[in-house]
């Protein structure tokens, strides 16, 4: 095989890519390393502003394989239409778990035991006693999009004592840990949690899930953590239930993203915000290639490729 691969990390830090395929470095700048009619397997750059990962799409004529690293794709789509069929469009399934998870508990403990304002009061030299803080203890936790992500969420929640955990997905499965729910029983479940996790794909059926019916549904003093896309929240919905108190939020996404300073979630009472900060730890790096060597030694070998999301024209 002499077709072109596109790598956003410079190929000769990546031990155990096969034999056959040029490899070609391009993360998302000006120039493109070669020209894009010769890449057959493209790896998207990670965490580029929008646009920048679709751009050679059009160009790409030869292209079979699109491999992002992440585990959303919509930042992906818009391009797929220049795309001749057949090509198949993977994602980053494995490579996100542990940090995503590790965030989502994160983002939970600080919001319910009271972080941000300690280290507010540490800025001013204040030692903030007094009063009880709810515990993530005994709370019952409802993940929507129970996938990888949502699963490895769970696995980090089962030591902290938590109530069961409720596990949300587009349809009903069963799950060694115990049933998985349809959407469609989201407005009876949502009156049951403390916790809200948002962990689902943006999806044309998940874009505003979260609108103030769903919000509505809350129950009083509720926390709602969004790590998975921030149009899945409808902003301004959000922005009423936090403004009067009755729901408190902590969100690695927002919409839009990111967030202007002087838009009113930066100071909406009782809001945790992280700047999409869910993917890129020390986990990256040696979980993403992995995945790609493993890809790619598939793709060489025309052995069958994990984590295919679609194929275009089919």
């Amino acid at each position: 095989m002499t077709a072109d691969v596109w790598l956003p990390i410079p190929p000769d830090e990546i031990e155990g890519l096969p034999e056959g395929p040029a490899y070609r470095h391009w993360d998302g700048e000006e120039t493109y390393p070669a020209d894009p009619a010769d890449c057959a397997f493209y790896v998207v750059p990670y965490m580029k502003p929008p646009g920048v990962g679709v751009r050679p799409l059009p160009e790409m004529r030869s292209v079979r394989v699109v491999q992002t690293l992440s585990a959303g794709i919509d930042h992906v789509e818009p391009g797929l239409k220049h795309l001749s069929a057949g090509v198949r469009l993977c994602n980053a399934r494995g490579v996100h778990e542990a940090s995503t998870a590790e965030l989502t508990l994160a983002l939970i403990l600080a919001s319910l035991r009271g972080i941000p304002d300690f280290v507010r009061a540490q800025d001013r030299g204040e030692w903030l006693g007094g009063g009880f803080r709810p515990a993530l203890a005994d709370r019952t936790v409802l993940i929507v999009g129970y996938g990888s992500i949502g699963a490895a969420i769970e696995d980090r929640l089962v030591p902290f004592e938590v109530a069961p955990v409720v596990r949300v997905a587009r349809s009903a499965r069963a799950t060694e840990r115990g049933p998985v729910h349809p959407l469609t029983e989201l407005p009876a479940l949502l009156p049951q949690a403390d916790v809200v996790v948002l962990a689902t794909p943006l999806t044309e059926a998940t874009r505003s899930l979260v609108d103030a019916t769903f919000l509505a549904r809350m129950k009083d003093g509720a926390l709602l953590v969004n790590v998975a896309r921030g149009p899945v929240v409808d902003t301004k919905a959000l922005l009423a239930e936090l403004e009067s108190g009755r729901l408190t939020a902590a969100l690695d996404v927002t919409d839009p993203e990111p967030l202007p300073p002087g838009h009113p979630l930066w100071n909406a009472p009782g809001t945790v915000v992280s700047p999409h900060a869910g993917g890129p730890t020390s986990a990256f790096l040696p979980r993403a290639k992995r995945l790609l060597v493993d890809q790619l030694n598939r793709f060489v070998n025309r052995e069958p490729l994990r984590n295919v999301i679609l194929t275009t024209g089919a």
